[in-house]
Formats: structure tokens, C-alpha cells, sequence
């Protein structure tokens, strides 16, 4: 994701390497490199000169300021401040205000709506914590319905549909009294999209927000068509007048002029970004954190809250007291895969941490490395999931051909599994990674720890030397 305009990017700010300050003519180097990344990545020339305008006033504005902060970094500051600001400033919530909040999805056909849909809902469902209904309103599309039920059944979440009604705006509010009926508090509605904007289809996507008034109408965009999707979310905009943007296919080979352009163009904010196509593959947009990926600064923040959703306290001080006393088996193992697994992409997830999107551009990270795991895992039983030091070679030989493995594989899995197992019960033993109160037991403090009657013997000796 925007490894190209990073790139361009780092480059313009390696001309101001072994400067001592910023000039006007080094300020106007770099600007130069930044603009023409921006075009690059298919932003307006418009909107790159008025940026890369705004970089450069603020650049000048700073060129006699005295500071420890090299010239590159600086630049670096006040481009990511202007990148923040012209993806919006801040992130924008749902309005979820309603009794039940209608959501409207519209949307070009193939840009990911009905997946969006079912996305939206696992979020609503299991972040929000909400009730969510989906609608099939999309009575064009051969298989549309069939999509959005099978997605609702993955999710856990109904799904209203009409057989032979091809009216959408008499499905969609029929929906909203099913979900008044039934305890529903959000109404996910899925509209029919096009190949390209016609007359038809912007008068059914009016008629349908007319009729149905919702609290929140979003436009789901292809993040990968670039300006094309600029200009979709300008005609869309000027019609129905949406409350904000989803970006979709964010993973795939997209320059990034949608993300960089939309909020300019048509002064709606974007309200989430979508990669994969895994129901919990949909994330709230943060302009600075977007900004900060963007720079190649990684993005902690929303790896740490990914981190979150799956932790378990209960299960992280089970696993702490295990690990403390050699005990971690492949039960444990097995069990931290899947929540890793559920954070999502695992490339997508180092990329967040600072500096590793770089190092890992050209590496390919073969996911489904958890699957041959999982599968030798499986093929033990349960004494040898909890007792590791049971593996011998004929057991060794038993798991390969189980799991349809070769036993290298499992011996060289076995070996990391216990070379792994070791470094976690030292790293739990140092002196580092233990509070001297945590390491009190039966009325004494553990050796090595400086305890007051220690100190008193230490001042004694000093006493004696003087």
C-alpha cells in the first residue's frame, strides 16, 4: 500500500541530506521531488501544486529558526502535518444516532459494496456491539443476494431479502419495520450498482435516500481506479449528497491519489478503509496514521489497538505463569496463532511497525505458513500437544504423515517450537523483566535483589574500610 509514493517521497527528502539548514533553494528542490511524486500517485496537478504550495510556505517560514531537528526531518514534520490535513484532519465516526440507524451504501458495481456491507456489519456487531439487519436491495446483479446472505451467514447477522420483488425502496422499508419488529438498531442497506454513472441509476439511489431518510449514506469507492474514483465520488456526491467515503481494495496496487484527493474534492470525509476480503479486514480512517504509513513512519497506534481486540488478561496471566515455569505447550502455541490470525494480514500488520514496510516490499509473507503449523499440530495427540519432551522419531514420523508433511519439516517446526520455549523462560527469569515486589516469597527477597538488611551489611563494611 502506497510503497510507490513512499518511495518518491523518501527520495525528495534525500536531497536535503548534509544540509545544515533549510534554503530557499534546497526548500525548493525537495518541493519539486514531493510534487512530482504526488502526480505519480495519480493526485489532481491541481491539488499537488497547492500542497506541495503550502509545504513550501511553511518550509520558509522555519529556514532561520534554530533547532537541534536536520533540515530532512523538518521537511518531513511539515509534510506530514499537510498530509493529515488534506486527508481531513481527524477521523469522522458513524452517526448511530437512529431508532434504527439507517445506513445507505452506494456505490459503482465492482467497488465492494456488498462485501463493505457485511464488513460494516462484523464491525457494527462485534466493536459497537449493536444489532445490526442486513438488506439485499440489490435486485440487478445475478448472485447479489446469494453473496450478502452467505456473508451474513460467516458473520452471524440476518439478512432481509425479498424473492421476486424488484423494487428496492419497497424492500428497503419493509426491512426497517422487520427491524423494528425485531430488536434490530442498525439497518445496513445494499444498493444496486452500475459499470459506469447513468440517469437510472442515480434516480434510484435518490428515490431510495428520499424514501428512506438515513442517518448515515456512504459511497464506496475503488481505492485502486485512482483519480477515475475522484471523479465517481464527485457526480455521486453531487446527487445524493453523502455523509462520507469507505476506500476499498486499500491492500491491492493502489498510488494513493483517491486516499490524497478525495476530502479535497468533494469536502467529505472517509470514514473507513477496507482491505482483503476477511469480514474483520475493515478499519476506522485516521488521517495522521494514514499520513505516517504513508512516510514510511509505520503505525503503531493502530497495530497496539488491534493487539487489544484480541487480548485476553485472564489468558495472558495463564500463559505468563506457564512460560515461568517451562510449561508452554503447543496447546499455547496453537492458541496465539489464531488470535495473531485474527488480527489479519500478517505483512499488513509488520508494515505498521516503524521502519519494517521497507525491509518487507519485496518479500512475500506466505500466510498460509499458519496452516502447515496448525496442520502438524493437529496431528498430535492430546498428551503430546501438552507435553512436548514426549516427541520422539517414531512419533515424529506418525504427526508427518498425518498432517501430510515431510519429517524434516516437523523436526525443524519441533526444534524452533523448543528453541522459542527456552528464550521465553529465561527472558521470564531476568532480573529485567521482574519488579523486585513481584519476586518476594516466603519473607525474603529473592538473591540479587538489594533488601534493607543487604544494605545495612553494605554500610558496615563501608564503615569498617574508613
Amino acid at each position: 500500500m502506497f510503497e510507490s509514493l513512499t518511495d518518491r517521497l523518501e527520495h525528495a527528502f534525500k536531497t536535503l541530506k548534509g544540509e545544515h539548514k533549510l534554503t530557499e533553494l534546497n526548500i525548493a528542490e525537495s518541493i519539486k521531488e514531493i510534487r512530482r511524486a504526488l502526480v505519480a500517485a495519480d493526485v489532481n496537478y491541481k491539488i499537488a501544486k497547492e500542497f506541495t504550495d503550502k509545504v513550501k510556505e511553511k518550509a520558509l517560514g522555519t529556514e532561520n529558526v534554530l533547532s537541534s531537528v536536520s533540515p530532512g526531518q523538518l521537511m518531513v514534520k511539515i509534510v506530514q502535518d499537510e498530509l493529515t490535513e488534506l486527508m481531513g484532519g481527524q477521523s469522522v465516526g458513524l452517526n448511530l444516532s437512529g431508532k434504527p440507524t439507517i445506513i445507505l451504501v452506494s456505490g459503482l458495481q465492482g467497488s465492494g459494496k456488498t462485501t463493505f456491507s457485511g464488513k460494516l456489519a462484523h464491525f457494527l456487531k462485534n466493536k459497537k456491539k449493536k444489532k445490526p439487519l442486513l438488506v439485499a436491495a440489490d435486485v440487478y446483479r445475478p448472485a447479489a443476494i446469494d453473496q450478502i446472505t452467505v456473508l451474513g451467514e460467516q458473520i452471524g447477522v440476518p439478512v432481509y431479502k425479498e424473492e421476486g420483488n424488484k423494487n428496492p425502496v419497497e424492500i428497503a422499508l419493509h426491512a426497517i419495520d422487520h427491524a423494528l419488529q425485531h430488536g434490530h438498531d442498525v439497518v445496513i442497506v445494499d444498493t444496486a450498482g452500475r459499470l459506469a454513472i447513468d440517469q437510472e441509476m442515480m434516480d434510484e439511489i435518490s428515490s431510495l435516500k428520499q424514501a428512506l431518510q438515513p442517518q448515515e449514506t456512504l459511497f464506496v469507492v475503488d481505492s485502486m481506479t485512482g483519480q477515475d474514483a475522484v471523479n465517481t465520488a464527485k457526480a455521486f456526491n453531487e446527487v445524493i449528497d453523502y455523509d462520507g467515503v469507505v476506500l476499498t481494495k486499500l491492500d491491492g496496487d493502489t498510488r494513493g491519489g483517491a486516499a490524497l484527493s478525495i476530502k479535497y474534492t468533494v469536502g467529505k470525509p472517509i470514514k473507513f478503509v477496507s482491505t482483503g476480503e476477511k469480514m474483520n479486514t475493515l478499519d476506522v480512517f485516521h488521517p495522521d496514521r494514514m499520513a505516517q504509513r504513508i512516510l514510511g513512519m509505520g503505525d503503531i497506534v493502530s497495530l497496539v489497538e488491534k493487539a487489544q481486540e484480541q487480548f485476553d488478561e485472564q489468558e495472558a496471566k495463564r500463559l505468563e505463569r506457564k512460560i515461568k515455569k517451562n510449561k508452554f505447550d503447543f496447546n499455547d502455541f496453537k492458541s496465539q496463532i489464531r488470535q495473531l490470525r485474527k488480527m489479519g494480514d500478517l505483512k499488513n500488520l509488520l508494515s505498521m511497525v516503524p521502519g519494517m514496510g521497507r525491509m518487507l516490499k519485496d518479500i512475500d509473507i506466505d500466510n498460509s505458513a499458519f496452516d502447515r503449523v496448525e496442520a502438524i499440530i493437529n496431528s498430535m495427540t492430546p498428551e503430546e500437544r501438552s507435553k512436548p519432551e514426549l516427541l520422539n522419531t517414531s512419533r515424529k514420523k506418525r504427526i508427518a504423515r498425518g498432517s501430510g508433511r515431510s519429517l524434516e519439516e516437523v523436526n525443524m517446526f519441533v526444534k524452533q517450537f523448543d528453541q522459542m520455549r527456552k528464550m521465553m523462560h529465561r527472558l521470564s527469569k531476568s532480573p529485567s523483566m521482574n519488579a523486585p515486589e513481584l519476586q518476594a516469597g516466603n519473607g525474603r527477597m529473592r538473591r540479587g535483589v538489594a533488601t534493607p538488611r543487604k544494605l545495612r551489611k553494605l554500610k558496615k563494611k563501608k564503615r569498617k574500610f574508613r
